[in-house]
Order: structure tokens, then C-alpha cells, then sequence
């Protein structure tokens, strides 16, 4: 009921009383309209009251609609953010080195801004202490924009890592079996390997075989020269006001199948490795394939890469062919323990030169997974590298993890 019919009410109800109270006498005009105008100042305080205490309640549910929104904001970021990284220590008891290193602390960083729109970064300290005169470096693997053209097309621009190879992509310490990284995607592929550009990623003949995708990417390319023998590993710009006279294209389709599959292929195309610099070195190709089968308790890798480059300068000292393969069969006894063995063999100049530069290096070993993602690995290796007598031979020692 309104404040006004309350208000008639109670004055209906006062006139009573006071006709009461007099009994036959009856109050004059002048006592009614006092009466009256007392009335009328109690019904203007108590609306005034009314409005002030319907402000008040107004005010406190806009303050209370801004704070549940300013949390919403907070909780909606947090959980649109990821945070990841991962770790390794390596102890390493070799003929060239007996050194504990620290080799790499590594933290993701992503956000979701929309169910479509997506940002991803890897930032990386290698070897501890990074700065003038030290060993480490502090690097940014990753950092670019991915967008979902539609539900299996996707694009994204920025610093990225390139599809080629079983590491380079995957590389966090308990994926893999063996304290160091394998010699041929150190050295041929080169791991870990990124470039800044755009890549196209996607899923293709999903409604006809599915398991088959690809990626297409233009970025930076390689920056090589006869100083360094064209050796591809040091010819990594790694998007530091990276030379882009001469940009690369690189392409891989993959089938996975088969759960526990992975096959794959990467052909990669440069028309100079050397930006321009060096007249001789002519284009650059590579080609690379490798399987990754996990298959219960047994598994397998086995990849194989080759790069040639087509020019007088590199083919005068066999760097014109630098190939290598590896092959890994690997065994989980338990979840916990698994063992590994790995025949690995690259050359950097294995053109015709008449020189024996081929390198051979054997590895066996164990991991032991007290966490799906944590690893204390523990391996032996042996070379045999034709042409020199510095074989580096000897045993290493490591830990990871991942989150």
C-alpha cells in the first residue's frame, strides 16, 4: 500500500481520535487546520525519508554490480591465462668436457582473448647466467598471434617455431629419451630452430582419410657463409634484426592416423643462404622425413634430413650435401622406467670433396619418470667420426621436468 494512502488513513485516524478525546466539544476551525498542517510536515518528512533510503539502496546495488563485474574481469583473465615451462640439468663426462649445466629454463606464457583468437610465448635462459663475457643466453623462442580462420584452419604471425623434425616442436626433457639432444637435429635440422613470419596450419581430407595435416609457412631465413663452412646450425638468425633480402618457404604434411603414429615429411626452399652476401652459394633446399610410433610399451623414432645447396662456394668444400639420420628403438618396462638405444650419423660436408668428415655416435640409456612430468635420464655415448681422432666418448647424467 502507497506512503499517501497510509498518510489518509492515519489522518482519518487522528481527526477521529481528536473528536474522541473532546467528547461534545467539538475543535474549531483554527485547532482543525492545525491539525491538519501537522499532518501534512509528518507525510512531506516521512516521503523525504522514503526517497532518501530508496537513493541509498540504489547506490549499493550499482556498488555491488561494479565489484561483481571487476571480479568477473579478474577471474575471466586468470582463467583465459596459461603459464608453462620446463627444465633441465646436465651433467656431462665426456673426452671433451666434464662440466654440470644448467642448460635451459624455459617459461610459456599464453592468453585466450576470444574462443578464436590466441597468444603464445616461450621465453628461454640457456646455461644459467646470460650477459657480457658469460656463458647463457636469454632468448625468445616463441611469441605470435594465432587465429582460427575456421574450426580446423588456423593462422599466426609472429616469432614461431618451424615444423621439421621430432624436436624441434617437442622438445620438454621427458618427451624424449636421452640427456642431450640427438646429434642430427642439433646439427642438420638445426634444433631448436625458430624464425619470425606467418604459418598456415589445418587439417586436409578429413571427411575422406582422417589423421592428415600440414603447415605452410614464409619467414626469415638462414644467414650462412664460408666463413662457418655453410654449416646451417650457425646460420640461424633467430629473429634478432634478422637479414630479410632472401625470405624462406617452408612446408610439411603430416598423418597421424593411428593413435601413437606420427608420420611426417618437411621440405624447406632458400634461394640464398647467405642473404645476398656470398655470389656462390646458390639456393638451399631441405628434405626431411621422420616416423615417431609408440605402440604399447614399444616405440621407435627414426628421421632422416638432407640439405643441398646448389652452388660453387659450399660444393668446393662438400658442404654442398649435409645429411644425417638417426634411428631409436625404446622400451618402457614399467610406466616409470624405460630404456633406449640410438645409432646416430651426420656430415655437415658430405659432398665429393675427398675428405672423410662423417660422424657416428652410439647412445644407450635409461629414464625414470617419478612423474609423468619429471625425468632423471642417465645414458652412455660413443663416437666414431672418420677422419680425426676426436671422438668424444663418455657418459652424461641429467633431470627434467615440465608443467
Amino acid at each position: 500500500m502507497e506512503l499517501t494512502t497510509f498518510s489518509s488513513i492515519g489522518l482519518a485516524a487522528a481527526l477521529l481520535a481528536n473528536i474522541g478525546l473532546a467528547g461534545a466539544a467539538m475543535p474549531s476551525p483554527e485547532e482543525m487546520w492545525e491539525i491538519i498542517q501537522q499532518q501534512q510536515r509528518e507525510i512531506e518528512a516521512l516521503k523525504q525519508g522514503q526517497k532518501e533510503n530508496t537513493e541509498k539502496a540504489e547506490a549499493a546495488v550499482e556498488v555491488a554490480e561494479e565489484s561483481k563485474n571487476a571480479s568477473s574481469g579478474s577471474a575471466s583473465w586468470a582463467e583465459n591465462t596459461q603459464i608453462g615451462g620446463y627444465g633441465e640439468l646436465h651433467y656431462n663426462n665426456l673426452d671433451s668436457k666434464k662440466e654440470i649445466d644448467f642448460h635451459r629454463f624455459v617459461l610459456f606464457f599464453g592468453h585466450q582473448f576470444t574462443d578464436r583468437l590466441r597468444m603464445f610465448s616461450e621465453l628461454e635462459l640457456e646455461h644459467s647466467v646470460s650477459g657480457d663475457d658469460q656463458n647463457g643466453e636469454l632468448e625468445l623462442e616463441q611469441a605470435y598471434i594465432e587465429y582460427d580462420i575456421t574450426q580446423n584452419q588456423h593462422v599466426k604471425g609472429g616469432v614461431f617455431l618451424l615444423p621439421v623434425g621430432i624436436l624441434n616442436q617437442t622438445h620438454e626433457p621427458p618427451t624424449f629419451y636421452g640427456v642431450e639432444r640427438n646429434p642430427v637435429e642439433t646439427n642438420i635440422i638445426p634444433s631448436t630452430w625458430w624464425a619470425g613470419g606467418i604459418e598456415f596450419t589445418g587439417e586436409v581430407f578429413s571427411e575422406t582419410v582422417p589423421g592428415f595435416s600440414y603447415a605452410v609457412s614464409v619467414h626469415e631465413g638462414l644467414d650462412t657463409n664460408a666463413g662457418n663452412n655453410y654449416a646451417v646450425r650457425k646460420g640461424r638468425q633467430k629473429t634478432s634484426e634478422a637479414d630479410a633480402n632472401d625470405l624462406a618457404s617452408t612446408a610439411q604434411i603430416k598423418w597421424t592416423g593411428i593413435p601413437g603414429v606420427e608420420l611426417a615429411a618437411t621440405i624447406q626452399y632458400q634461394q640464398d643462404v647467405t642473404q645476398g652476401n656470398d655470389p656462390t652459394a646458390g639456393d638451399a633446399w631441405l628434405y626431411e622425413t621422420h616416423a615417431d610410433i609408440q605402440r604399447g610399451a614399444f616405440g621407435l623414432r627414426a628421421l632422416y634430413a638432407m640439405w643441398d645447396l646448389d652452388g660453387s662456394g659450399p660444393k668446393a668444400i662438400g658442404a654442398d650435401e649435409q645429411t644425417g639420420f638417426y634411428i631409436e628403438p625404446s622400451y618402457r618396462i614399467t610406466p616409470e622406467w624405460g630404456v633406449f638405444a640410438r645409432y646416430n650419423q651426420w656430415d655437415n660436408q658430405a659432398g665429393s670433396n675427398g675428405n672423410d668428415t662423417e660422424k657416428k655416435q652410439y647412445n644407450a640409456g635409461v629414464n625414470y619418470w617419478p612423474h609423468p612430468d619429471v625425468v632423471l635420464k642417465a645414458d652412455a655415448q660413443q663416437q666414431d667420426n672418420e677422419g680425426t681422432s676426436k671422438n668424444d666418448n663418455g657418459f652424461n647424467l641429467g633431470i627434467g621436468y615440465q608443467f
